[in-house]
């Protein structure tokens, strides 16, 4: 991912608190070295980027076989657990092949869409039936390639995923995702190795997912190693029940009693909780993920993401099931969620929002460095188009919030990662035909 040295000319800059124009980015080894402002004109042999240049966007929640679901699910009615039916037979499907195969197409989309960085939360990790394939992290294997292969950063977020409910074995959907133990999972996880454009962390799926007493050897992985762990949290009121039922108390609390929570962990969703919970996850650093465009989809609900942010749980962006690939309406939905939620506007600034898009998303990430524009952090940006029928006539010093509240995934004209173009006037550079390379992967899982 990395390139000699280099010189970006930007015609507008997103520096974290304001838009400047006439920047220039040096590179070398895959790092800014400078930023130099009021560069008027662009140096002899600069790349020029014209438009609004911001840090490379941070998809912090993926699960990338979902989006073979996309359109398919919305045929008729249901709730999460309806859904969550068509998504079983989609995953029984996968080999570790077709999912290389469709996860760098859907990787390859998230690059045209200006993110550089990925969060796969994977558990799909046997062979139907949960017999381990030859190598134990041919799933995974598969994933970190195909991250490879489109020309982004991945962390590998390998999950826990033990039982069906509590109590209840797998289901024989499930039989692939279980490693049978905590202990286990830990030793086929241990394996996986980290290169330069992949980071290895945790996840455990959700407290049905796994049992309690296990809960504490998943955390402990991850502390050992100082690596990223995320957890599915309070996504449906029908687990919060069912949590209190068997441990007479929420997911959050079950969570903090068992040391899952903390400043390395990140709530995903967190839609559906007390006060309580809210204190105890602010009040531990727990970082929160908000999934807006899948939390509305799947008729989750909308969480309490401003008071999250308040009791201190850093925000971050997570596309999810892929309904849409687009960090910019994530970023813009989850203040429009907050508006219809409390009939109030202005929760976040936009420069607020494009933190937890980039640099915030970057740290649950475990990219440290990452999501700024400035000397010593990785040279992964992107560039939205400012003459777009969505962008053209607002002044460019307002370029967050034409970014945030205006512009889409479409307007993404460049994607640069560790210096090297991996998208460029809406091409990407290493999958030459991205729709075709979606069409023929999810073909190839219908059968």
């Amino acid at each position: 991912m990395q390139v000699t040295s280099k010189t970006y000319w930007l015609e507008h800059a997103w520096l974290d608190t304001h838009v400047e124009p006439g920047v220039a980015l040096e590179v070398a080894d895959g790092r800014i070295t400078a930023v130099r402002t009021d560069v008027e004109t662009p140096p002899p042999g600069a790349e020029i980027l014209r438009g609004l240049t911001l840090p490379g966007l941070a998809n912090a929640h993926s699960h990338a076989f979902h989006r073979a679901l996309r359109s398919t699910v919305q045929v008729g009615s249901g709730t999460f657990w309806t859904w969550r039916e068509v998504m079983y037979t989609t995953a029984d499907r996968l080999t570790p092949e077709t999912y290389h195969a469709l996860a760098r197409a859907v990787y390859a989309e998230m690059a045209l869409a200006g993110i550089t960085a990925v969060g796969e939360f994977h558990y799909v990790h046997h062979a139907p039936g949960g017999t381990p394939y030859a190598d134990p992290n041919a799933m995974g294997e598969a994933l970190i390639a195909a991250a490879a292969d489109a020309g982004v950063r991945i962390t590998l977020l390998d999950t826990a995923y033990l039982s069906s409910g509590f109590g209840q074995p797998p289901t024989s959907h499930q039989l692939r995702f279980s490693d049978g133990s905590a202990d286990a999972w830990a030793e086929r996880c241990s394996v996986l190795k980290e290169r330069d454009h992949a980071r290895i962390g945790a996840a455990v799926h959700s407290v049905r997912a796994v049992p309690a007493d296990q809960l504490a050897t998943v955390a402990r992985w991850a502390e050992e190693r100082g690596a990223p762990l995320h957890v599915h949290l309070s996504e449906q009121t029908a687990e919060n029940d069912a949590c209190r039922d068997a441990h007479g108390r929420t997911p959050t609390q079950l969570l903090a009693d068992h040391g899952v929570l903390g400043p390395r962990t990140t709530g995903v969703h967190n839609t559906h909780l007390t006060a309580e919970d809210i204190a105890l996850i602010g009040g531990s650093g727990t970082g929160t993920c908000m999934c807006p465009t899948t939390e509305r989809d799947l008729a989750d609900g909308i969480g309490p993401a401003a008071d999250l942010q308040k009791a201190g749980s850093p925000l971050s962006l997570g596309s999810d099931s892929h309904a849409v690939i687009d960090l910019l309406e994530e970023a813009r939905a989850m203040e429009l969620n907050e508006r219809l939620r409390t009939r109030t506007r202005g929760h976040w600034t936009a420069a607020a929002l494009l933190r937890a898009a980039s640099a915030d998303g970057h740290a649950a990430l475990g990219w440290d460095g990452a999501g700024t524009l400035e000397p010593g952090a990785l040279a992964d940006f992107t560039t939205i188009a400012l003459d777009s029928v969505r962008t053209a006539g607002p002044l460019p010093r307002l370029g967050a919030e034409t970014a945030v509240f205006a512009a889409s995934a479409a307007d993404v004209s460049h994607t640069v990662v560790g210096g090297r173009h991996v998208v460029r006037d809406g091409a990407h550079a290493l999958v030459p035909d991205v729709p075709k390379a979606l069409a023929d992967a999810v073909s190839a899982l219908r059968g």
